[in-house]
């Protein structure tokens, strides 16, 4: 008995320890998850109140990947997302009352109130936009990194995009070409497993998703989705690669999405054994406990943080319910004809 108790201590696996990344950049990602999670949850509950109308995709369950994706780029490199794109826009910078705003259709919105949910767009801050077609943005994403290699800016793009869209032709188009032109592009697939309700084996012959990147010769690998930081080290040296001029590189992030598709999408098509196995690995009370057991904050630290985010939150709310309504003359803003 005491030797089979002493093999099984010895096989135990060790306590994860935080990376050697400093205090400040620790904090500062524990806070970017927090936030986008505490925002999605607002604007849950302000769609329930039909504040928010259309469709309206939550990120939560996902947040790792966008912090640790999106935190290692410089302000001036570019961010491409799909119709989950709140979190990504928030993590590029944008502006959280500004958000709440477009989500209502408010005239103060980021798209003054025109793009809503799932066409988010802001120049200022490098993100080049949500996008409701599956695979939507990714010919785009190209032309901007083949824009930023013949202007030789070191600029990079960075485009989100779901377990759906590596079905379709135009991904598999842009791969090659990133590839043959050897683009500044970073491909970040969030694999949820699930496009709406259909589960990724019964529409894609091949599963393991970076290895369809392999097949155009991209170099690309999986890592948990949930783990922030192995999202940022596979970031880091995604970002290097394309920066250098080495052309572009594959992320195949494993997460789950922790509500339906989207608002109205009542989610009985998962198994509660599987919601309860991926809850259980929610990379922000992860995270949360992993700062505190190791001294990094302190409870009244951690307790004021969280509350900051929330005042945030509830002040983007005020800000836009208070807002006004585009007048009837935007109708004839904003439009090429």
């Amino acid at each position: 008995m005491a030797k089979t108790a002493k093999r099984r201590k010895s096989a135990a696996k060790p306590k994860p320890t935080l990376p050697d990344i400093g205090k400040d950049e620790l904090i500062k990602l524990y806070r970017s998850m927090y936030y986008m999670r505490r925002f999605e949850l607002k604007v849950a509950e302000m769609y329930l109140d039909l504040h928010i109308g259309g469709f309206t995709h939550l990120y939560i369950g996902e947040e790792a990947i966008a912090a640790g994706a999106i935190s290692i780029l410089n302000k001036d490199d570019y961010v491409m997302s799909n119709y989950r794109d709140h979190g990504h826009y928030l993590m590029k910078g944008g502006d959280p009352n500004a958000l709440m705003a477009e989500l209502c259709g408010k005239q103060t919105g980021v798209c003054k109130g025109k793009g809503g949910s799932m066409h988010l767009f802001d120049l200022n801050i490098g993100f080049l936009g949500g996008y409701a077609i599956v695979g939507g943005g990714l010919p785009i994403a190209l032309g901007v990194a083949y824009s930023n290699k013949y202007r030789d800016n070191d600029r990079v793009v960075m485009a989100f995009f779901g377990d759906g869209a590596t079905n379709g032709g135009s991904f598999h188009a842009v791969l090659n070409m990133a590839k043959l032109w050897a683009l500044p592009l970073v491909f970040v697939c969030e694999n949820n497993l699930w496009g709406i309700g259909t589960h990724i084996s019964r529409v894609s012959a091949v599963t393991d998703l970076y290895k369809k990147a392999e097949g155009h010769g991209i170099p690309g690998e999986m890592v948990d989705g949930m783990d922030i930081f192995a999202v940022r080290e596979a970031a880091l040296k995604a970002v290097k690669q394309a920066r250098d001029g080495k052309g572009p590189y594959f992320i195949e992030a494993r997460t789950w999405r922790f509500r339906g598709h989207s608002m109205t999408d009542h989610d009985k098509y998962r198994s509660q054994e599987d919601k309860q196995a991926w809850r259980e690995r929610d990379p922000i009370p992860m995270l949360k406990n992993q700062l505190l057991s190791e001294a990094v904050m302190t409870e009244a630290e951690m307790d004021k943080l969280e509350v900051q985010v929330q005042e945030s939150i509830n002040k983007a709310q005020d800000f836009a319910l208070e807002s006004p309504m585009p007048p009837k003359e935007a109708l004839y803003e904003d439009v090429y004809a």
